[in-house]
């Protein structure tokens, strides 16, 4: 596979602000401000106050980016803050935003030291991106950066429902990693 070839990749279902991981990813909004779901459910079990205050100091994320924080309240250490795109049809750049996600939030564990990340669907509840094309895009972007870093040692895919982890272990299958 590449420099990589000992690191782990899993699909859990389940509540990601459980996983005993080094960092999480959080499918955040661009102001960073604790919306609903994932994004919520993470700054509930980190303690609301203290990690809005920490995304508060931080200024918001544009979409496609990351940012990072404590984990506080959380199992991990640490949180990657990832801005997924609003799916609006796929030719508004929907696709690079997401990809950009996933291979920034794997850029910051690996020049973090991280060796464990636990990434839920991003973009794919509210922002409605759809579920196949983004576990593509997920799966694909985290094996490209397999191949050039050495720190992460674990790569889970946390998913709320069985579905969604059906998509991600066939595509993981499908591109053998």
């Amino acid at each position: 596979m590449g420099k990589n070839s000992v690191t782990e990749v899993q699909v859990w279902v389940g509540d990601i602000t459980r996983l005993k991981v080094v960092v999480l990813v959080n499918a955040a909004n661009s102001e960073l401000a604790g919306g609903g779901g994932v994004d919520g459910a993470i700054h509930r079990a980190a303690g609301y106050k203290e990690l809005r205050a920490a995304c508060a100091l931080l200024g918001g994320c544009p979409t496609g980016e990351v940012r990072l924080t404590d984990g506080f309240g959380l199992p991990a250490r640490a949180i990657i803050h990832a801005v997924g795109p609003v799916w609006q049809g796929g030719d508004q750049g929907e696709p690079e935003a997401l990809r950009s996600c996933y291979r920034e939030a794997m850029g910051v564990a690996e020049r973090e030291g991280f060796e464990s990340i636990a990434f839920p669907s991003i973009s794919c509840g509210v922002y409605g991106y759809p579920h196949e094309a983004a576990v593509d895009i997920a799966v694909d972007e985290v094996r490209l950066a397999l191949t050039r870093i050495t720190a992460v040692k674990k790569v889970i895919f946390c998913c709320f429902g069985e579905a969604m982890a059906e998509l991600y272990r066939r595509r993981i299958e499908i591109m053998g990693i």
